[in-house]
């Protein structure tokens, strides 16, 4: 009985330290990614779920590689050029970004975004992440990339 109990403290002990190091190795694998900080912000994206929160930190901060991802949404119609322009709508001569609203309603720019993130850091390559959104979101519409 004693032997017992032993064990099952034992087994335990090792179930939870085999779940922190599963869940440091995600936090290791997330903080691999270039993010703006979300003090930088709009209040808008503030109050949004936290996918397209880290949607809109990624692309803030990662403009070379979201102007080469296009979006499938439709957005071209009104000028969009890639899924970058879906989150910013200018950025000025000091470096400040204006944001677009677009993708705060928009599950299809937050959608490919997130596919890129995930793609980077399962440790793709942009032009693969580009392939991929290619593939999979052609079935939505035309490329807003000219």
């Amino acid at each position: 009985m004693k032997n017992s109990r032993k064990l099952i403290v034992a087994l335990l002990i090792g179930v939870m330290a085999f779940g922190g190091l599963s869940a440091c190795a995600t936090q290791r694998q997330s903080s691999d990614l270039h993010m703006m900080s979300m003090d930088q912000m709009p209040a808008e994206v503030l109050s949004a779920p936290t996918t397209v929160q880290t949607a809109y930190q990624f692309v803030a901060a990662n403009p070379d590689v979201m102007k080469n991802i296009p979006c499938y949404c439709g957005c071209g119609d009104i000028g969009h050029t890639s899924n970058y322009d879906c989150y910013v709508s200018g950025v000025d001569d000091k470096g400040k970004i204006t944001f677009d609203n677009h993708a705060l309603g928009c599950s299809i720019c937050v959608d490919i975004t997130q596919d890129v993130m995930r793609m980077l850091q399962d440790g793709k390559s942009p032009q693969d992440a580009r392939a991929y959104i290619d593939t999979t979101y052609a079935k939505y519409g035309q490329s807003n990339i000219p």
